[in-house]
């Protein structure tokens, strides 16, 4: 039987997550710094948020089904060491393909923040399923905003090398605390690594649930991730012409978004996570379409983006907690189905995000965002599928 994580531990989990998934977004709001710094064209270190996502893909592929064979005290602090170590290579590089290289690795550790949200899950006391991982999520969404003002004040203070050392060392912090609190119980399995990996393919094919919850997060994660990095570029090129430090000041609008997910985990408890992923995306496309009214006017952007964070989090969390009730022993291999397919999902629209606003405008980006959103409400609402 798996033992309920010790006082504590739930809350060190949500820091880890959110300490590690922030470096995944801390160099957004100085990417234009960095390529004049470097030297090279922004359209090339604009390259950087996609291979910390790709990096993501391979760490969800490789590293999170190790949840079902490793002790969790062991296995986080050795993925957050790595961590740390990605981010003083990513410090000294001094070209975009080691910049490049080293976000790929970045991404990689940084996927110990899914399996802090799975640990959360499989270690949660009877009927508080939805609760532990969506205050893993709250972390994880903390850790996401806070990295863009974080990292836009310390990238114009410092630089961006030595934001990212900053960075770093809060790593290596959580590694100390995940040694001393999480379990060291190594979980049962009849399985061997390679074995769980070869198994992961044919559970896309016998959980039809795992189908619908694959397609619906990965439109809102399409959607988020265009929206967050054309709006860093955009703010950055006339009429705005915005630094660092202002780009990184908009994430405080996702505050909502944090603010929702505990609410949005008890409800999860109470009735079924279709019903609230139906009514989050709703609530992010509402924020999508006040977006798409221009960037001229920041308090109707911060309500926009407040919507949108919010919808889109609390959105992921229910998702993930439908994820792990379907075979809570192996909810690492069929979370990695899941957010292998959702990241190579978010990763396309991170890559198109340029391209869209060059082509298109930020009309063209809130648009292309919204239908994504209004497809995934479709495919997600109460009714439609068995899953």
């Amino acid at each position: 039987m798996t033992r309920p994580l010790p006082r504590g531990g739930t809350l060190v989990l949500a820091c880890t997550a959110g300490t590690a998934i922030a470096n995944n977004y801390a160099l957004q709001p100085a990417l234009s710094a960095v390529a004049a710094d470097l030297g090279v064209p922004l359209s090339v270190i604009g390259l950087v948020p996609t291979a910390a996502l790709v990096g993501c893909m391979t760490g969800f592929a490789l590293l999170l089904p190790l949840i079902d064979h490793v002790a969790p005290r062991r296995l986080v602090t050795a993925q957050l060491t790595a961590l740390a170590a990605a981010l003083g290579i990513a410090a000294t590089a001094s070209g975009p393909a080691l910049l490049l290289a080293a976000h790929l690795l970045i991404g990689a550790a940084a996927s110990v923040a899914a399996q802090a949200g799975n640990i959360a899950g499989r270690h949660a006391r009877p009927g508080r399923r939805g609760t532990g991982v969506a205050t893993v999520a709250a972390g994880m969404s903390a850790g996401i905003l806070l990295s863009r003002v974080v990292g836009g004040a310390l990238a114009d203070v410092l630089g961006w090398r030595r934001m990212l050392l900053v960075f770093a060392v809060l790593v290596l912090l959580c590694a100390a605390a995940a040694r001393t609190l999480l379990p060291r119980q190594r979980p049962r399995t009849d399985l061997g690594y390679r074995a769980t990996l070869a198994s992961l393919p044919p559970l896309l094919r016998h959980h039809p649930p795992l189908r619908r919850a694959v397609a619906t997060g990965g439109l809102w994660y399409f959607a988020f991730n265009l929206v967050w990095v054309a709006l860093a570029l955009a703010l950055a090129e006339p009429p705005h012409s915005l630094g660092p430090t202002a780009i990184g000041l908009y994430s405080l609008a996702g505050l909502l978004g944090f603010a929702a997910l505990p609410l949005s985990g008890r409800l999860t408890d109470r009735h079924t996570p279709r019903a609230v992923i139906t009514a989050a995306v709703l609530a992010a496309a509402a924020g999508t379409a006040l977006l798409a009214t221009g960037l001229s006017r920041p308090p109707v952007t911060a309500l926009g983006l407040a919507l949108f964070d919010a919808g889109c989090f609390a959105a992921q969390a229910a998702n993930q907690s439908r994820i792990i009730a379907l075979d809570p022993r192996r909810s690492g291999s069929l979370s990695s189905v899941y957010l292998v397919l959702y990241f190579t999902i978010g990763a396309l629209g991170s890559a198109l995000a340029a391209p869209v606003l060059d082509a298109l405008g930020w009309r063209g980006v809130t648009l292309t965002a919204l239908t994504a959103l209004l497809l995934a409400a479709a495919l997600g609402r109460p009714g439609v599928g068995r899953g």
